[in-house]
């Protein structure tokens, strides 16, 4: 899953990032308010996470500006902002959450997912077919067998169970899975696909069911 930073404090910037990244999202950064306002309404993301105060667009008018066009995805402020009343002004104009600086990473974790369960229809699992991917617990079972993944295996697995019945590109999932955004050799996705069909122990009926749902469908760009 993909996730907005917009902070113009660059340690702060850097130590989410990277933490997040340490837990398998992709993470994208903007340090002013005006390149994050134009990344958030590209749509490509699941969860942003805003800063009050910054140059050129502070937190609340891009809180503001993408509540008009993006309606369900959810917004956490991580502010030095601490009154009552900023509190409650920032969820009024549309964020899901508030979290005031300084911060422990563990609980900004934690509310990052609970907001991800919640957009999500509250489901912690994704099935298809007889494969289930338990979100919290971060484990994937084929029936009553469990099968270790990697990180990056089990990031493919659930972008590609959240898209079924689309097709990924293999942009889309470099970018989503990898978070590379330049040309970059993408034989990469089909030595992890092929992983993940012999973990999964994939029967041929199986694969016809996956292939129709598009969970496995890629297109080269």
């Amino acid at each position: 899953m993909r996730i907005l930073i917009v902070e113009d404090e660059i340690g702060i910037a850097n130590f989410l990032k990277q933490g997040l990244e340490e837990e398998s999202f992709a993470v994208d950064v903007a340090n002013s308010g005006a390149k994050g306002l134009m990344l958030a309404l590209s749509g490509e993301y699941d969860l942003l996470i805003l800063d009050w105060m910054l140059p050129e667009k502070s937190g609340i008018e891009i809180c503001t500006q993408f509540r008009k066009e993006f309606k369900e995805t959810p917004v956490i402020f991580l502010t030095a902002k601490d009154t009552v009343q900023e509190t409650i002004f920032g969820l009024q104009v549309g964020a899901n959450d508030y979290i005031k600086k300084p911060f422990h990473f563990e609980e900004l974790l934690e509310r990052v997912r609970v907001q991800l369960r919640t957009s999500s229809s509250g489901l912690s699992e994704l099935i298809l077919g007889s494969i289930v991917l338990n979100l919290n617990a971060h484990t994937v079972f084929k029936g009553e067998e469990e099968i270790a993944l990697t990180q990056k295996e089990f990031s493919l697995l659930e972008l590609l169970i959240r898209n079924k019945g689309k097709v990924c590109t293999r942009t889309k999932i470099i970018e989503s899975v990898w978070d590379i955004h330049f040309d970059y050799n993408t034989s990469v996705i089909d030595v992890f696909i092929n992983s993940l069909r012999k973990k999964l122990k994939i029967s041929d009926k199986e694969e016809t069911q996956i292939l129709i749902n598009g969970a496995f469908n890629l297109i080269q760009e």
